[in-house]
């Protein structure tokens, strides 16, 4: 088939692009090489196979280019970043919604035949997890109280007894209560795209990313995933900064099981107009990921554990992911082996600390207390 993935040149859409042409896919790529993640060079990892197109999703004549004759659509592009989203709220935005937007508006337009279109959410549209309280039941509550955040009280309190909440695997039903402008950005794109798609009988599917790693990261922004971002400080001999007491908990998963479930969906017709949680289903805290990826350097640093809280950080969210394992999907790589693999591509590439620079903006602009 032939087919388009928008952000292929990026961490998760290049592996993904790897993974369709091993299958004997054509496959057009369209990205702008945003300079924040490649840094102005076009990576070395990319694959001679596929088609480039340099190019702005919200840019419709370079769209209507790189639709002509694709059959599936996979829709990576997107800027990333949930602190940064808060201050630079136009470019989020307009990116990640207008972005969408004016891919659906070629599609419906310009009839193109899709026979599927598959879009990259993420977790961070739910806010905080599902939680069980012992008294009341199944919770779903909304961000922690600025009260209750100054006085370093970091797990969640039931908002109806007040006690102390568990976290419990987060499914797709659970309310949608984004907490960040990139969050917000995230559930439009799939909003968009699902509610096109069943108007349209263009077969879509959602994927919510929970917390993705893995070789070809971008170890130099700041604003991307927390492995990335404790990588950069651990090769520059500095300790991994963490916010509140480390024990807040993610979900992590490996790139090569997103690309996975990315080609699962779009080979099976069960998941057409379905949302999807993509995680492993397992719990981990911050701070053990700092020490793992520490000891996998070889480079002893002690997380720096600053007692310091984000706006719009969440507590627990982990994913439930028994929906997509009924159609058969199985998490295939390791915390252990994952880590391994990241590490390896981290010695071979220069790493920027500019997490500080980072931590200060967003202090500076009243987003980071303590």
């Amino acid at each position: 088939m032939k087919i388009l993935v928008t952000g292929g040149a990026g961490f998760i859409g290049s592996h993904l692009v790897d993974r369709l042409l091993s299958e004997g896919h054509a496959i057009r790529i369209l990205d702008n090489f945003e300079a924040q993640v490649h840094e102005g060079n076009r990576p070395a990892y990319l694959n001679p196979d596929a088609e480039y197109l340099q190019g702005d999703v919200r840019d419709r004549d370079c769209l209507r280019r790189a639709l002509e004759g694709v059959e599936v659509v996979f829709h990576e592009a997107a800027c990333v970043g949930v602190g940064q989203s808060m201050y630079q709220i136009e470019k989020y935005v307009s990116a990640n919604v207008l972005g969408t937007a004016i891919l659906l508006d070629c599609i419906v337009n310009d009839r193109i035949p899709l026979k599927k279109l598959i879009v990259a959410s993420s977790m961070s549209i739910y806010g905080e997890g599902q939680y069980l309280c012992a008294g009341c039941g199944v919770i779903y509550p909304s961000l922690r109280a600025l009260d209750q955040l100054k006085e370093r009280k970091w797990e969640m309190h039931c908002h109806r007894c007040g006690s102390i909440a568990k976290p419990q695997p987060t499914p797709e039903t659970k309310p949608l209560v984004p907490t960040s402008v990139y969050a917000v950005s995230k559930r439009d794109q799939e909003e968009l795209c699902l509610s096109v798609g069943r108007s349209y009988h263009i077969p879509t599917v959602a994927l919510r990313y929970f917390n993705v790693y893995g070789p070809r990261q971008s170890l130099s922004n700041p604003y991307t995933g927390v492995c990335a971002i404790f990588s950069a400080r651990i090769k520059n001999h500095r300790p991994p900064l963490i916010f509140e007491d480390g024990l807040q908990t993610r979900d992590f998963i490996h790139v090569r099981d997103i690309v996975q479930a990315n080609v699962l969906v779009m080979q099976n017709p069960q998941a057409d107009y379905e949302t999807f949680n993509v995680g492993t289903g397992q719990a981990l805290p911050i701070v053990q990921i700092a020490r793992l990826l520490s000891e996998l350097y070889e480079i002893p640093q002690v997380p720096e554990i600053s007692s310091k809280y984000r706006a719009g950080d969440i507590r627990h969210c982990y994913a439930d992911v028994s929906k997509l394992t009924a159609l058969g999907f199985r998490p295939s790589v390791s915390l252990s082996d994952g880590l391994r693999e990241l590490v390896g591509w981290g010695r071979q590439i220069n790493a920027q600390d500019r997490v500080e620079e980072a931590a200060k903006e967003l202090q500076v602009r009243g987003l980071a207390q303590g």
